[in-house]
């Protein structure tokens, strides 16, 4: 079934294929099936947003299994962690991932950062830029999306469903209620690979300005954007009423 292609949200919030999918897959939190889920044609076609951060590949190999030829979209911000692009690499031959390299638009970059310093001055259009802009034009041609965001890792992200609406889009956090333990037990029995810089203090994953060690006692994503106490995220979650207009340069 094909999803509505209007950005507005259902009058009155509501929405007849997320309450659907909902009572069939996730009647109570400790009841669900997130197979089922994943595997449902209401949700037409899908792909997973992945950073390849430090627990990517938690979610990448889980949906993987069940839905073998979904696209991997990887934004290719160019301010990567070296350590983080050959991690992403590796994984995708491990796993045999469809992996699909997003990269900012060449002419925005040019006109909005010539000088690759953006970071230092705005750095939530920076974000905007070489993230939000790009995953928008790459995602038009999907109805739903899934994120590997998770509960525990943020006070910020304690209440993330497991379905959600991302402006037009469905889009699907199927580790939102998995604690640390899951998700290290879930490493440990797949041996997964680590991310190399995980090991060096680094819970979270971001662009290498704006990502720092964590020390010990402080949240996992306290070293995103440290220097921004007001920046908890990158731009890229919007929301059923999120909505990106993009201001033309004049020429």
């Amino acid at each position: 079934m094909a999803l509505p292609t209007s950005p507005a949200w259902p009058i009155g919030g509501l929405d007849p294929v997320i309450e659907a999918l909902q009572e069939e897959y996730l009647p109570q939190i400790s009841d669900y099936d997130l197979g089922g889920l994943l595997c449902d044609t209401r949700l037409g076609r899908r792909a997973i947003v992945s950073s390849f951060g430090a627990e990517s590949v938690v979610l990448l190999h889980y949906v993987s299994r069940l839905v073998p030829d979904i696209d991997v979209l990887f934004i290719d911000t160019h301010k990567h962690f070296r350590e983080t692009l050959e991690y992403r690499d590796t994984v995708a031959q491990a796993l045999n991932l469809n992996l699909v390299n997003v990269e900012p638009d060449k002419t925005e970059l040019a006109k909005e950062d010539p000088y690759g310093s953006l970071f230092n001055i705005d750095v939530n259009m920076c974000c905007t830029l070489r993230k939000v802009f790009p995953l928008q034009d790459a995602l038009r041609g999907y109805d739903s999306w899934v994120s590997g965001r998770k509960r525990f890792q943020a006070s910020t992200r304690a209440a993330i469903p497991v379905l959600e609406r991302d402006t037009d889009k469905i889009k699907i956090n199927p580790l939102a209620l998995w604690s640390k333990h899951d998700i290290d037990s879930y490493f440990f029995e797949h041996d997964l690979p680590r991310h190399p810089l995980e090991a060096k203090g680094y819970p979270s994953i971001g662009c290498q300005p704006c990502t720092r060690a964590v020390k010990p006692g402080e949240d996992v994503r306290a070293g995103r954007w440290a220097g921004t106490p007001d920046k908890t995220e990158c731009g890229l979650h919007i929301g059923p009423d999120g909505n990106f207009a993009r201001k033309k340069s004049k020429s």
